[in-house]
């Protein structure tokens, strides 16, 4: 039995704590600092998450975060991040207080980010947080793959990759988590791992939009029966600038075609925030208007990461290798109508 702590009570992390306790570990679930309230209904409604609708297991400790630096100090085994994007720099400040060298750490958490006008990964980003509060060789891992969190906690089959340049940690931690309905892959391309996981939520958007993109003169419902056509062709030009781009920032093709990329872009583009934001823009909605009027409180992954990047894109690719992807920036941070020139 191990002893894994999840740092996040949102719907991917929480849902995270099902297939390791069905591993016979000892998994604790720790809301950050903004899910006390979270934390609390969970415990009074006898474990059930309300975003998940979904009852947690009964052997899941749930604890709110003034517990967390006690239970760092117990020396976990595994310690998982399922925080959001903005909140990886809190998140590795918080662990640097308390954190032994030898524990293993794996991130939820998926995203790019510039630092010192360099493209870099969560992983990259956290590694050099933790090194700057004097915590090094710590070993960080990330995991990727189509695993929507409501499948993953009513044990729908799921397949998904653990990424570490050393390999033998990714399988140590596969081994931890692995169920019959919970199957893991291991990569040494910690890199394309990471890459594939971002940049599928902006391809996911551009696929959502297939529908409005799909003529310029059939009727609404002519384009809601026959917009597959286009959905095909938008998937197609997503994954070979998928390849190019993961090249360009040192990641492996290969990774592109494996779950972490292929296949998470499949689910994300056939439901989430992400491809319900496409559809939206590819009616012909401009970003602000969109997200004000239809998704006012939800965090839409590929967005914030086009806000987060698209500058640097834009000025550091050739935009004939990437045009959806240019396409799609310019739509977001210039809050303009998606126009893809096909």
């Amino acid at each position: 039995m191990k002893k894994i702590v999840i740092l996040g009570a949102g719907a991917m992390g929480s849902a995270f704590t099902v297939p390791c306790v069905d591993n016979n570990n000892d998994v604790t679930l720790v809301g950050t600092h903004l899910e006390e309230q979270v934390i609390n209904n969970i415990n009074d409604n006898n474990n059930f998450h309300e975003v998940l609708k979904f009852i947690l297991p009964k052997e899941l400790k749930i604890k709110t975060f003034d517990h967390f630096q006690n239970i760092l100090k117990t020396k976990p085994d595994l310690i998982v991040i399922g925080v959001s994007s903005k909140g990886i720099e809190w998140a590795a400040n918080e662990l640097s207080k308390n954190l032994d060298k030898d524990t293993k750490i794996l991130l939820l958490t998926k995203g790019l980010t510039i630092i010192d006008d360099k493209f870099e990964t969560l992983v990259e980003k956290f590694q050099l947080i933790l090194n700057k509060n004097n915590v090094k060789n710590v070993n960080i891992s990330a995991v990727a793959g189509p695993c929507l969190a409501s499948g993953l906690a009513n044990k729908i089959k799921s397949s998904v990759v653990i990424a570490n340049k050393d390999t033998s940690v990714a399988k140590e931690i596969g081994n931890m988590i692995t169920t019959n309905y919970y199957s893991v892959e291991v990569s040494d391309d910690l890199i394309g791992v990471e890459v594939c996981a971002a940049i599928k939520n902006l391809y996911s958007m551009i696929i959502g939009a297939s529908e409005g993109l799909s003529s310029n003169d059939a009727s609404k419902e002519l384009k809601n029966k026959y917009f597959l056509n286009t959905a095909a062709s938008l998937m197609y030009k997503s994954v070979y600038e998928m390849c190019h781009f993961t090249k360009s920032l040192n990641g492996k093709v290969d990774t592109v075609y494996g779950l972490a990329g292929l296949g998470d872009l499949y689910v994300s583009a056939a439901g989430g925030r992400n491809s319900k934001m496409g559809k939206l823009l590819g009616e012909g909605y401009d970003y602000k208007n969109a997200k004000e009027k239809f998704m006012k409180n939800d965090t839409v992954e590929g967005a914030e990461l086009a806000l987060e990047i698209g500058s640097k894109v834009l000025k550091d690719f050739d935009k004939e290798k990437i045009p959806l992807m240019v396409a799609l920036i310019k739509a977001i941070i210039e809050n303009k109508k998606l126009n893809i020139h096909w």
